[in-house]
Order: structure tokens, then sequence, then C-alpha cells
């Protein structure tokens, strides 16, 4: 009869271009969380109960990753939260992180500076 041995398909086969786009924005705003809250990925991998090659690929987008995993992840950073919180990112420290990325002039603007270089 047939033979119906197991093959295992790559994700990027199995999934959609907006599929796999869905899944790294996730593995994103995962990692800028994490960042956000100051904590190693190493440490969120060990309160979550997976490995930090697990931990690394879930922040990369890894389409595979189980969403048990995900959620696990999520809580060994915020305990609490939700999927929809972080997708929603409503976290204080993303805000403060934002904050801190913002370029700030190295110097204080000074009116003669505007003079001079208006030519």
């Amino acid at each position: 009869m047939f033979d119906l041995t197991i093959m295992k398909i790559p994700q990027s086969k199995v999934n959609n271009p907006e599929q796999l786009l869905e899944t790294q924005e996730i593995g994103q705003k995962l990692a800028r969380l994490r960042i956000a809250r100051a904590i190693t990925q190493l440490e969120a991998a060990t309160r979550a109960g997976l490995s930090r090659n697990t931990a690394y690929r879930l922040e990369k987008g890894d389409p595979g990753i189980a969403i048990g995993q995900v959620i696990r992840y999520l809580h060994a950073i915020k305990p609490g939260s939700t999927i929809i919180d972080l997708l929603q990112e409503n976290d204080p420290a993303l805000a403060r992180l934002q904050a801190a990325e913002k370029t700030q002039r190295v110097r204080p603007k000074n009116l003669s500076d505007d003079e001079r270089y208006d030519f």
C-alpha cells in the first residue's frame, strides 16, 4: 500500500508570508518587553523552563515555537500578562525604554546658533 512516513516540513514552507511576519512581530515585542524590564534572555528562559536557544528562536519569530512556550516566556518576563497586553504594548517599562531611545542634543540649543547658520 502507501508508505506514510512522517516528514518534517519547515514552517517557512507551511506558513504564508503574512503569518511569518506576525510571528516575527510577536518575537520582537517579547524581546523589547524583556529588554525594557531589564531581564536577560537567559534569565527569562530559565524562569519559563525553556532553553536559551528556544528563547532566541522565540524572539526571532520562529513559527515552529508552540503557543504554550510563548505564553510561558511572556509570564516569565511579566507575570500575569496576556498576549493581548503584549500586542497593545501598554507596559510602562516600554514607555521608559522608548523615551530613553530618543536621540537627545549633546548640548542645549542656542539662539545665536540659528542666526549664525542662517544662510
